[in-house]
């Protein structure tokens, strides 16, 4: 009889419906980011939001991200890997379908922040339940989870403004959302009926160790710069090119242009991690690209927009490397002087809000 919490041998049908659980999760952990990012003008105008109002909106992702970071693993220890899934899910549920309809600008921003935080909660448990489920299979589950989290992205990007305009405005156009997260739920409620897996215990390192670590802060300033782009592309790339003369319809387009470049080339990414192996090539790489569109976007947002969001989606490939459990150990291989884990936790605590904050205020 096995102990609760681990997973002995199951059935490949097992495996199959685990797998399913997991990619339906991913699917919805940026859809209540990215469905808001591309309807953003028209919620500032119904919901008479100020500049900076807006800026401070598309910052609650990234705080709600610091914030659960901190308590995930209290939940985990307490409910399990699994059941806690199915509370991150009914968040974004409830979040997703309440936020349209119930009116006033700050009811608006607590029920993003609730969606939010479910998403983030999402985020945190992916990586552990891949550990959890598919130990032996870390790199190819991980690469499938970031191949579908980018693909919940491109639909969410594709598909909102269409849905707003054939289901008569904004409201329907966002709300839809919710039923993604509701499907997703189904198989993390009864996953969590039948078993209860629990995080695995880690060595718990005081703050002051973590601070004095040069890897810890450069996985700060790693995460920062990943954050503050994602982020600023989900919320603000289409606004962006609708203020440089494109119509919304669009701009949407060309934001999951973005997103689905990053698919296949998320999916290729062990074997472009197997081909570099532990040089620096795909962090300039997508460094050099990230900068390129950015620049591109500035300068010349409705002249070449496909060019910008293929050199952006090619660079945001970069959230799949950082999350990779196969570059995690490459990386202690090369500066084993913390736990990979509790540097990365601790550098997307710290940088991931510092990062989308400095970015928000630029843009108000």
């Amino acid at each position: 009889m096995s102990e609760p919490g681990v997973h002995s041998h199951p059935s490949r049908a097992g495996q199959a419906f685990v797998l399913a659980a997991i990619l339906l999760l991913a699917l919805n952990l940026r859809v209540a980011v990215t469905s808001l990012g591309v309807l953003l003008p028209q919620v500032e105008e119904a919901l008479d939001m100020s500049g900076a109002f807006a800026g401070a909106l598309t910052t609650v992702p990234v705080w709600c991200f610091a914030a659960i970071g901190i308590v995930t693993p209290l939940l985990t220890g307490r409910f399990g890997l699994d059941r806690t899934a199915a509370v991150a899910l009914a968040l974004m549920a409830a979040g997703l379908l309440a936020r349209p309809y119930l009116d006033g600008r700050w009811t608006f921003f607590g029920l993003t922040a609730l969606a939010t935080a479910g998403a983030a909660l999402g985020n945190v448990l992916l990586p552990a339940l891949a550990k959890e489920h598919f130990p032996d299979r870390l790199a190819l589950i991980s690469s499938l989870y970031g191949a579908a989290l980018v693909t919940g992205t491109t639909l969410a990007s594709g598909i909102t403004v269409p849905a707003a305009d054939a289901l008569g405005g904004w409201r329907p156009g966002l709300a839809i959302w919710a039923g993604l997260a509701i499907v997703a739920l189904v198989p993390w409620v009864a996953l969590g009926v039948t078993h209860r897996a629990k995080a695995p215990r880690e060595a718990r390192w005081p703050l002051r160790v973590v601070a004095r670590s040069r890897l810890a802060w450069s996985m700060v300033i790693l995460f920062a710069a990943q954050s503050a782009t994602a982020y600023a592309q989900f919320g603000w790339f289409p606004a962006i090119l609708i203020d440089g003369g494109l119509d919304s319809a669009h701009a949407a387009a060309m934001l999951a242009l973005i997103t689905g470049v990053s698919i296949p080339l998320t999916l290729l990414l062990p074997v472009a991690m197997r081909a570099t192996g532990h040089s620096a090539t795909l962090p300039i790489g997508y460094a050099a690209v990230t900068v390129a569109g950015w620049i591109g976007l500035a300068l010349a947002p409705a002249s070449l927009p496909w060019l910008w969001a293929v050199l952006l989606g090619a660079g945001s490939t970069a959230f799949t490397w950082v999350l990779a459990p196969c570059w995690a150990r490459s990386l202690v291989r090369w500066r084993a002087r913390l736990p990979c884990r509790v540097s990365s936790r601790a550098s997307a605590t710290w940088g991931r809000p510092s990062g989308r904050w400095a970015r928000g205020c630029c843009t108000s």
